[in-house]
């Protein structure tokens, strides 16, 4: 059975989880922006995450956190890759974009900082944060 604060990170990570796999499809089905190869195996490690955390509310599952880390951290290195290609911190040529959308074209870019890739990142980022904070929640309240 989990407790109070572990449903409300399980919640929030739902949330977030959802609202990033809406605004993906936002962006590809009605902005028509098509996903670059990266963001696809991001897409990958993102949709399931919401059936991860629907499912563990629902059935109160208390393995459900160390799935959803795993998934969100294949998620967290697929974006901090991508963002290295996109910032230019790490060169052009060895970007898995060889046809098709490029990596590291600019699609969208609000306030100068906050791109396509950089939104995947915190949300795997939080995700991977709140997964810990419930194993960690699990683990204190299973030595009481």
């Amino acid at each position: 059975m989990m407790n109070k604060k572990q449903t409300q990170l399980l919640q929030a990570a739902f949330l977030i989880s959802l609202i990033a796999t809406a605004g993906s499809l936002f962006f590809s089905e009605v902005m028509k922006l098509p996903p670059c190869v990266l963001c696809w195996y991001q897409r990958i490690c993102m949709y399931p995450l919401v059936l991860v955390f629907i499912l563990a509310l629902l059935k109160s599952a208390k393995d459900s956190a160390l799935y959803g880390f795993a998934l969100s951290l294949a998620g967290l290195g697929i974006s901090l890759y991508h963002n290295l290609l996109y910032y230019k911190i790490i060169p052009d040529s060895i970007t898995p974009c060889s046809e098709g959308v490029s990596c590291t074209s600019r699609q969208i870019e609000w306030l100068g900082f906050v791109t396509i890739p950089f939104l995947s990142f915190v949300a795997f980022l939080l995700i991977s944060i709140i997964c810990i904070l419930i194993m960690k929640s699990e683990s204190s309240y299973e030595k009481q």
